[in-house]
């Protein structure tokens, strides 16, 4: 009897032992990303050179 309970106690205990499986899905990975990007810029020019940009039109 002691034979067989030491036998059937491993085996309890291997039996019991969680699985973990690795598997790829069935349908592609979709990321959906939404992206705003913003710019702002703010020049600030001299009053000599702006009033050099209002003679000379034709240049700029």
């Amino acid at each position: 009897m002691k034979k067989l309970f030491l036998i059937l106690i491993p085996l309890f205990f291997i039996s019991c032992a969680p699985t973990v499986k690795v598997e790829a899905p069935d349908k592609p990975v979709e990321i959906n990303m939404n992206i705003n990007i913003k710019h702002e810029i703010n020049v600030k020019v001299d009053k000599k050179l702006e009033s050099v940009m209002e003679d000379n039109e034709d240049i700029f």
